[in-house]
């Protein structure tokens, strides 16, 4: 199996007037092919940073982010063939979790055994959200790397 998606030693900081805080301290994580992966942490640990950095909707101030091999930290997020969905701003409510997983994997070559598997999870998530002490970090919901042998890029 090889290593899709892998992040290494990523560092990730927020600055607020004098208070910086560090929201990503050398995170490190490889994803193989094929793989299904759920972040799962408190508020405010840095699921949701991370994710952000490797869809490109945010840099991280040190470190390496490479899909299928390729550096992309400076390959623009419309470049990179990925989408994020957060939990509560971008789902359909007419729609089953598997559909909602599903939707955002049209085109992908995946099989339905793997949006169930996700859906499966999703599902087990929603048992243990409490929306009352969630904070928009503790809201991701999921990443999607759709990955081709086309260079990233």
């Amino acid at each position: 199996m090889s290593d899709v998606v892998v992040l290494t030693d990523v560092r990730r900081d927020f600055t607020q007037g004098d208070v910086t805080i560090e929201v990503l301290r050398g995170a490190n994580l490889t994803i193989g092919q094929g793989e299904l992966v759920a972040l799962l942490g408190p508020s405010g640990c840095g699921k949701t940073a991370a994710l952000r950095c490797l869809a490109g909707l945010e840099d991280p101030d040190s470190g390496t982010i490479t899909v299928g091999g390729a550096d992309v930290i400076r390959v623009p997020t419309n470049k990179r063939d990925m989408g994020m969905v957060f939990q509560a701003y971008a789902l359909f409510p007419n729609l089953t979790v598997a559909q909602n997983i599903a939707f955002g994997l049209q085109g992908a070559e995946i099989d339905q055994a793997a949006v169930e598997r996700a859906a499966r999870i999703a599902a087990l998530a929603a048992v243990f959200a409490a929306p009352h002490w969630a904070s928009g970090s503790g809201r991701a919901f999921a990443i999607t790397v759709k990955y081709s042998d086309a260079p990233v890029g």
